[in-house]
């Protein structure tokens, strides 16, 4: 075995190797890109709730009890977005998604605070959402770390007077899985994120497939209408997706014992319109890439930020503005909250309608931007 020609071979292979990486520079790219965005994704996730959208339900109206909503929201946990006089209203807001947790104060609470004694004091009942396990476990312990705080200032101005009982005591109640069993709350979002891994990458490959075999000039020189050609590409993977997404749901019900509250046909419907999202973002990377080995790159990157920013696993109130933006604009988003929406809350179209009108406006823009990239590549 001689030495020098190993030596010889080695590098000429290196040089080549260099050379066809650096002049592949779309592939050089992602694969820089993506170990940096996550490194940023990651940095900037904090498990900490911050900032729940609560309800108020104020029947006191007194100073006692606006100095109560002043100390929840001075926790930094709670944000509030609406003060109301109707009970009804809390549950409502919740139900819709447009807030997590629900404070309503009685009409007695002032007086009741300001004359507690032995056995008697004020109450206050929070309804906290139990669809989101992170959030409602951490809202659950500011609300009672609240109240402890009021008793320990009470016990502290009482002292001199001989009075030690509580003043405050806070009832909570989880609505939809009150339990906090965990499966509740991952698989209906689980099934959002199944159907991306599925949808995504398997269109991402269509046009990169035909490129790369020859056929898509021969296709191009038929009289097929572009409109018409991202359509037909979409529709067999739509189809696999729905046969999927009903096997999904089944297991979810029967494997899973995960009760399904809302509507099915709402759900199925909300499904293919967030399919056609998914769909029509596989066709968009499928026309920028020039090889199936970068379609699968460009794939994940989005996969990564649906998983993490979609307030799948972790809160979305947590972010920093930049990220909370980006989620915004992620198909995956909107179908994890239609998902725990319609499968958990019971919620329907009209409680949704922020999430159903944002998911029909990405697939159409998603649609859109496919077809006019299509019209660039085969220019």
């Amino acid at each position: 075995m001689n030495p020098r020609a190993i030596w010889d071979s080695f590098i000429a292979v290196m040089r080549k190797e260099f050379v066809h990486v650096t002049r592949d520079r779309a592939t050089l790219i992602m694969a820089l890109a993506i170990p940096l965005f996550q490194l940023i994704l990651f940095g900037f996730l904090d498990q900490t709730v911050r900032h729940v959208p609560t309800v108020v339900v104020d029947q006191d109206r007194t100073s006692a009890s606006r100095l109560f909503v002043e100390q929840l929201a001075a926790t930094d946990t709670f944000r509030i977005t609406e003060v109301t006089s109707d009970p009804r209203e809390a549950r409502e807001r919740i139900v819709q998604g447009r807030a997590k947790v629900g404070v309503v104060l009685p009409p007695d609470f002032g007086a009741a605070r300001a004359q507690a004694s032995p056995g008697k004091h004020a109450s206050v009942l929070v309804l906290i959402d139990g669809s989101d396990s992170v959030v409602s476990g951490q809202a659950l312990a500011a609300v009672n770390g609240v109240a402890a705080k009021i008793n320990l200032e009470a016990v502290a101005e009482r002292l001199g007077n001989g009075a030690t009982q509580q003043v405050l005591d806070a009832h909570p109640l989880v609505l939809f899985n009150p339990s906090g069993r965990t499966a509740n709350y991952i698989i209906p979002g689980l099934v959002a994120i199944l159907l991306q891994i599925v949808a995504t990458v398997l269109t991402a490959l269509a046009i990169v497939r035909e490129r790369e075999k020859g056929t898509l000039e021969q296709l191009l020189v038929t009289p097929v209408n572009p409109l018409g050609l991202m359509l037909g590409k979409i529709a067999p993977y739509l189809i696999l997706s729905m046969g999927e997404m009903a096997l999904i749901l089944t297991a979810m019900r029967f494997a899973f014992r995960v009760p399904i509250s809302g509507n099915l046909v709402f759900l199925f419907a909300m499904a293919v319109v967030y399919l056609f999202a998914l769909l029509s973002l596989g066709l968009f990377v499928s026309t920028r890439a020039q090889t199936q080995a970068q379609a699968q790159q460009m794939a994940q990157l989005f996969f990564l930020p649906s998983v993490f920013l979609s307030g799948y696993i972790f809160p979305a109130s947590g972010l920093p503005w930049p990220l909370y933006a980006l989620g915004r604009i992620l198909p995956a988003t909107h179908m994890v909250e239609i998902m725990r929406g319609v499968v958990l809350r019971g919620a329907g179209l009209m409680d949704l309608l922020p999430n159903v009108l944002a998911l029909v406006a990405i697939s159409t823009v998603l649609l859109t931007l496919s077809v006019r990239q299509f019209h660039k590549v085969t220019a």
